[in-house]
C-alpha cells in the first residue's frame, strides 16, 4: 500500500513539471500575444508618435508658400468721363426730370446702379495674376524672400496705347501679426490692341526675422483701397497776404 502511495505522489509530480513545461514553451512562442509587459514585443503594434518639434534642417528649408487674397487677383483701369455736367437753371423743372430719368437708366443687367467710374464699357485696360512663386534664403536670424508675380494685360473696349500703373502688394504675416507689407506701383507698357501683354514683377528684398515654426504666410496681390499719392497744390503758389489793420 505504501509503493502505491509513493508511485502515485511520484507521477502526479511528473504530471505537474510536465505541464509547466509545455506553458512554459507556449509563452515563449506567443510572438507577444500573452505578453504583460516584457519578453517581446508586437511587431504589428503600432510606432510610437514622433515629436512634433520642427528640426533645425528643415526650418532652413521652409519657404513660406504665397497665395492670392480673394478679389485680389484683377485690376481694371477705367476711362474717366469728359461730359461737362449741365448748369443749372431757376425753375428748370423739366431740366430735373431728364437728369433724373438719365441717371436712372444707367443700370447693369441685373438692375443695380452702374458706378459711372467703374462702367465695364470704359473699361481701358483689364490686368490679371496668373501665377506665384518665391525663393528663400536664410541668414544671419533672418528670412530673406524673392516674391514673383507673373500675370497679363488684356485691352479693353476704350483701349489707348500708353502705360498701365498696377499696384502690387505683398505682405508676409506671422498669425495677426504683419511682418512685411509693402505697395509697388508696377508699370507696364501696353501697344498691341489685339493680344495680351505679358508681365513679370518680382519683389527681392522681402525680409522678416527667422520663423520658429513653419507658420508665416505670404500674399501678394493688387490692392486697388490703398490710398492715392496727393500733390501739393500750394508749390509755387504765393499765398495772398491780408493787409494788417491800420493802427493810429
Amino acid at each position: 500500500m505504501a509503493f502505491n502511495s509513493v508511485n502515485r505522489r511520484f507521477v502526479a509530480g511528473l504530471a505537474l513539471a510536465g505541464f509547466m513545461l509545455a506553458a512554459a514553451g507556449c509563452q515563449s512562442s506567443d510572438n507577444g500575444i500573452l505578453n504583460f509587459g516584457f519578453g517581446k514585443k508586437d511587431p504589428t503594434a503600432p510606432p510610437p508618435p514622433q515629436d512634433p518639434k520642427v528640426l533645425a534642417s528643415q526650418l532652413r528649408a521652409y519657404c513660406p508658400k504665397v497665395t492670392l487674397r480673394d478679389g485680389t487677383a484683377f485690376f481694371n483701369t477705367y476711362a474717366k468721363g469728359t461730359a461737362a455736367k449741365p448748369k443749372k437753371k431757376k425753375a428748370d423743372a423739366a431740366a430735373d426730370a431728364d437728369a433724373a430719368a438719365a441717371a436712372a437708366a444707367q443700370t447693369g443687367p441685373d438692375g443695380a446702379p452702374v458706378d459711372p467710374n467703374r462702367d465695364p464699357a470704359k473699361v481701358i485696360y483689364q490686368a490679371s495674376i496668373t501665377d506665384v512663386t518665391r525663393d528663400c534664403t536664410h541668414e544671419n536670424g533672418q528670412l530673406t524672400m524673392k516674391i514673383a508675380v507673373a500675370g497679363k494685360v488684356v485691352p479693353g473696349p476704350m483701349f489707348a496705347p500708353g502705360t498701365v500703373t498696377m499696384p502690387i502688394r505683398v505682405a508676409v504675416q506671422h498669425g495677426p501679426d504683419v511682418l512685411y507689407s509693402q505697395l509697388h506701383q508696377y508699370q507696364v507698357q501696353v501697344t498691341d490692341p489685339s493680344a495680351a501683354t505679358q508681365f513679370v514683377f518680382t519683389d527681392a528684398n522681402v525680409v522678416v526675422p527667422e520663423p520658429s515654426a513653419t507658420d508665416y504666410q505670404a500674399y501678394a496681390g493688387y490692392d486697388e483701397n490703398a490710398p492715392a499719392a496727393t500733390t501739393d497744390k500750394s508749390k509755387g503758389k504765393r499765398k495772398k497776404r491780408v493787409a494788417a489793420p491800420a493802427t493810429n
